[in-house]
């Protein structure tokens, strides 16, 4: 793994005005030569295009109808050029190094297929990151233990928490022809699912470094209601489809799993239970019960659903 390999950069977008220079450049402040950016435009209705267009000339553009950010990947994807991929969303940030620090690590175990880093928290609805933000970013960074992370068969360990996140992954196109793309059916944790089926193919490193800003946004405090625990379905698939074993024959303690499990189930009856949907919480902190009978958080929230009921009618 000596030569230097082309890295198609894969930037879903949808109506990131704000924000998608400062991913751009955040990717071309990579000391890497052979870079392609690919931006797949979801039906943004603002001026994101013409930002792109008018910014970044060599930048590939391709735009689809909105369909959502799985099939805006799959399609950057299909139509990138390198044999390596990484992923960012249009409103977060990556920091220099990130792309030879994946590749180092990378090289110095061959045939691994993916490569992932720390990352830190940013909440912010400023373009890039203040100066006295990434200063105390640099002093906390120097850290290894504050940024580890799962590396290696990690399949045991994401059935316990989708510990890999999207904007930080590097990987080979290879293996999207052995595990498939993105799963278009789901509307959430379609990532979660796609590191899952990966994780059996090929080990999956960490870079104890934080070279990538999530982004959050101070504003976006109410949400629409999920109206599935999607997070809960992609953890019993995989169990239906692989158990709790390994390829390198490790194993996820079932106990473990099902506390995982139940918590998802728990915390999705919590989003209800706020909503005021009662009898959907109600359902779901059984289904937490049902997988863990002493699951604190479910009984609490069970019985939460029954006080909140009787109050209701009054």
């Amino acid at each position: 793994m000596s030569t230097t390999p082309k890295i198609s950069v894969i930037i879903p977008c949808y109506n990131a005005e704000r924000y998608i220079v400062s991913a751009i450049s955040s990717v071309f402040a990579q000391d890497w030569p052979n870079l392609e950016v690919v931006v797949v435009d979801d039906g943004s209705s603002d001026r994101s295009a013409e930002l792109i267009c008018a910014s970044f000339p060599e930048v590939r553009l391709v735009q689809q109808r909105n369909q959502g950010i799985a099939v805006a990947r799959n399609h950057g994807i299909a139509c990138a050029q390198g044999d390596w991929i990484a992923f960012l969303d249009a409103d977060d940030i990556w920091l220099p190094g990130k792309l030879q620090a994946q590749w180092d690590t990378l090289s110095a175990i061959p045939g691994t297929r993916m490569c992932h880093t720390a990352f830190e928290f940013w909440t912010s609805t400023e373009p890039s990151p203040e100066p006295a933000f990434l200063a105390a970013l640099q002093r906390r960074s120097g850290d290894r233990k504050r940024w580890l992370g799962v590396s290696g068969w990690i399949y045991p360990q994401l059935l316990l928490d989708c510990a890999v996140w999207t904007s930080t992954v590097l990987v080979h196109r290879s293996v999207f022809s052995e595990v498939g793309p993105f799963d278009q059916s789901l509307r959430i944790g379609e990532d979660y699912d796609l590191w899952l089926r990966i994780s059996r193919v090929t080990k999956i490193l960490h870079v104890a470094f934080p070279y990538a800003l999530y982004r959050l946004h101070p504003t976006s405090i109410t949400r629409s209601i999920v109206q599935e625990n999607h997070r809960g379905l992609v953890i019993s698939r995989a169990l239906a489809r692989w158990g709790y074993l390994s390829p390198d024959g490790s194993s996820a303690r079932k106990a473990d799993v099902d506390r995982a499990l139940a918590n998802t189930w728990s915390e999705f009856a919590c989003v209800h239970l706020t909503a005021g949907n009662f009898i959907r919480a109600r359902q779901a902190a059984l289904t937490a019960l049902r997988i863990d009978l002493t699951h604190a958080k479910g009984w609490k929230v069970l019985i939460s659903t029954f006080a909140g009921s009787l109050f209701s009618q009054k």
